[in-house]
């Protein structure tokens, strides 16, 4: 089974296929608004959605390296650019959304609602920092900033991700809907958590090593 998963994970069709299921949501969503089926308050449809799939892509993102490490299975590292790619692309369009349709592209208005609401300040905190790992994910990038230097950078996802989920959690606070919060906060929750105990296993040899040698 894993060598069938495998093949096709490094088949040639692998990558067209997943670029186009990660494409789907956005096709619907204009879809949807060419044909007015976003409901009474499109605006809010759109500002919605697209930030949600921003989180749904950002979990998919985190959830490559524990799937990759926990299967065996080292293809699955193939789709992360594309991914972390899919989540600068929906976190635009939320932006977008936000910017033009709540506030009808006011840039003075804009500046004012992030520094007055802090769940926008999150939000655009969030989209600030994503916008390097965006721009540093091609391979120029990778070299011209060197392996290590690199990893340090997006190593800023964790703090993204967190940012999100603090987002997503006060735009729901004002509902008192907390359902699909604790849903997102558990899987990032869990996706760093895992992280967190492969950094401390990896660390304990070493200090173990330095605690033998000082003793």
């Amino acid at each position: 089974m894993r060598a069938l998963l495998t093949a096709g994970l490094v088949g040639r069709f692998a990558k067209p296929v997943w670029f186009t299921v990660a494409l789907l949501p956005f096709c619907w969503l204009v879809f949807a608004a060419a044909t007015d089926r976003l409901g009474a308050n499109p605006a809010e449809a759109l500002v919605r959605s697209t930030g949600n799939w921003t989180l749904r892509m950002l979990c998919v993102v985190l959830a490559i390296t524990p799937l990759r490490v926990v299967a065996k299975m080292p293809a699955w590292a193939r789709f992360r650019r594309m991914a972390g790619l899919f989540v600068y692309f929906y976190a635009v369009l939320h932006l977008l959304s936000y910017g033009w349709f709540d506030m009808g592209l006011d840039l003075a208005d804009i500046g004012h609602d992030i520094a007055k609401r802090p769940f926008i300040l999150v939000g655009f905190s969030a989209f600030v920092l994503l916008t390097p790992l965006a721009l540093t994910s091609f391979n120029r990038a990778i070299r011209a900033l060197g392996g290590r230097r690199w990893q340090q950078l997006h190593r800023l996802v964790y703090a993204v991700a967190l940012l999100a989920v603090l987002h997503f959690f006060w735009m729901r606070a004002g509902k008192h809907n907390f359902a699909e919060v604790a849903v997102y906060g558990a899987i990032v929750a869990t996706l760093l958590g895992w992280r967190l105990v492969q950094n401390i296993r990896k660390k304990t040899p070493k200090l173990a090593s330095i605690l033998r040698r000082q003793l």
